[in-house]
């Protein structure tokens, strides 16, 4: 595993924890020698994990939209940075860098793009692990409804284990490194061939 995404806030949210979790995060990933593919930011959580990859001695390639950079949001002291002209652009590419992806503490923008991975991934788009760092249980009411649209029956069995998550960093990329994708998205049950 050479290159994590991490999807996360813009902003600090609530709670410091949030805060000390990117930054276990970032160190962590600089000390196992796996580059930072994140969306560009310097602000929030977004330049929190940035900046603590980079102050751990590590890469960090950020990803933005040309129109977050004319706001000057852009964080100018990483390894590299991506300007590309869309939203969709950005996901895409950010897709191609990475090996793995990581749902830090964040908001909708956040979700949808953890959603929009873990959906390609049901898909069979790519078969790269999905997870969810649960920063001071920042994600239980989520993972309470993964489990709930598996029990609804809009999440099949053979789906539901690729939703990953951990309350550590290490735990987390520990769970990685072991993730085999199921097989390809099917619309249909076995009995019903």
């Amino acid at each position: 595993m050479k290159s994590i995404a991490v999807f996360c806030g813009s902003g600090m949210g609530a709670r410091p924890s949030y805060r000390e979790g990117a930054i276990e995060l970032g160190q962590e990933l600089a000390r196992q020698g796996i580059t930072l593919v994140y969306g560009g930011a310097s602000v929030g959580l977004m330049g929190t994990v940035a900046d603590a990859v980079l102050e751990a001695g590590g890469k960090a390639i950020g990803v933005l939209p040309k129109m977050l950079d004319d706001r000057e949001i852009a964080h100018r002291g990483l390894t590299e940075l991506i300007v590309v002209n869309s939203m969709h652009e950005r996901k895409m590419k950010m897709s191609e860098l990475a090996d793995g992806f990581i749902a830090l503490p964040g908001g909708p923008g956040t979700m949808e793009e953890f959603f929009e991975i873990f959906t390609w991934a049901q898909l069979g788009l790519h078969g790269k692990p999905c997870g969810i760092l649960n920063v001071d249980r920042y994600f239980d009411l989520l993972l309470a409804f993964f489990r709930h649209m598996n029990e609804q029956q809009f999440l099949q069995d053979k789906y539901a284990p690729m939703v990953l998550s951990d309350s550590s960093p290490t735990g987390l990329l520990d769970k990685f490194r072991a993730y085999q994708p199921p097989s390809v998205k099917t619309y249909i049950k076995e009995e019903q061939t």
